[in-house]
């Protein structure tokens, strides 16, 4: 049976898309201008990429909230341009659940852009820990996430000198 895309069931989805922004932030803050273009071995994007994949994400994710399904690679070889392209895509993506015009299938946004971002924020913690710059750990439980994007701006990294070319 299909949730329906009621003020409800977009709030839920809502708080999982500022639990994405929460964790990702920390990920992506503090990190050293190398990070961006490690290579972990020739199986592995670079860090940059895969912050560009999760950038076109949440584009793909306001094309399903507007009851489409368009990919399209966009990504940079610039760290301080894909982190900003990946935020602000998903506080689109935010105003558009929030939004009584949602048209997309809550569904497909959980199993497709959500869910593969969570694994890539994860796949960038474990590669920032085996570049000897782990995350503090915490407990995400007791976490003060507000599923708001306009609320957002404390968590987010502010831009740093990490800047890459492709």
């Amino acid at each position: 049976m299909p949730l329906r895309s009621d003020g409800a069931s977009r709030a839920v989805v809502r708080h999982l898309a500022a639990t994405l922004a929460y964790r990702a932030a920390k990920v992506l803050r503090d990190v050293p201008p190398e990070f961006a273009t490690r290579s972990f071995g020739d199986s592995t994007r670079v860090p940059v990429t895969i912050v560009a994949h999760l950038a076109d994400l949440m584009a793909w994710g306001i094309s399903l909230a507007r009851g489409d399904n368009m990919w399209k690679a966009e990504g940079r070889g610039d760290w301080n341009v894909e982190v900003a392209r990946f935020f602000d895509n998903l506080a689109s993506l935010d105003r558009e659940l929030a939004s009584d015009a949602f048209a997309g299938s809550l569904e497909k946004l959980i199993q497709g852009p959500l869910a593969d971002a969570l694994t890539h924020v994860g796949q960038l913690a474990m590669l920032r820990g085996m570049a000897g710059v782990p995350v503090r750990p915490e407990s995400y439980a007791r976490a003060e996430i507000v599923a708001d994007a306009s609320r957002w701006s404390r968590h987010l990294p502010a831009a740093s000198s990490t800047a890459t070319r492709p």
